[in-house]
């Protein structure tokens, strides 16, 4: 269910702004993204799994609070990251 660390690793390098870059917004928003996907994939099979419900919600979110603040400040990046994830607007 987890991300493993070379998928980790792949997902940090394709959207790092620069080569030391581990943590900026669009890296978090990728990597939550990810995680959800999983989340969900494992709750379609277990309805009753309330923890992983509860940390999905949060996780979702999360990348909320992120994917606007990226919108505030600098809106081609955020337009360019959510055409990249098939997220709506």
């Amino acid at each position: 269910m987890a991300l493993t660390q070379e998928k980790t690793t792949e997902l940090i390098k394709d959207n790092q702004r620069h080569d030391k870059d581990t943590g900026s917004s669009e890296v978090q928003i990728v990597l939550l993204t990810e995680n959800i996907s999983a989340i969900t994939k494992h709750l379609a099979q277990f309805k009753k799994d309330f923890s992983a419900r509860r940390g999905l919600l949060k996780m979702v979110g999360q990348r909320r609070r992120l994917l606007r603040y990226l919108s505030e400040k600098d809106h081609a990046r955020y337009l360019g990251l959510i055409k990249k994830l098939g997220l709506k607007k």
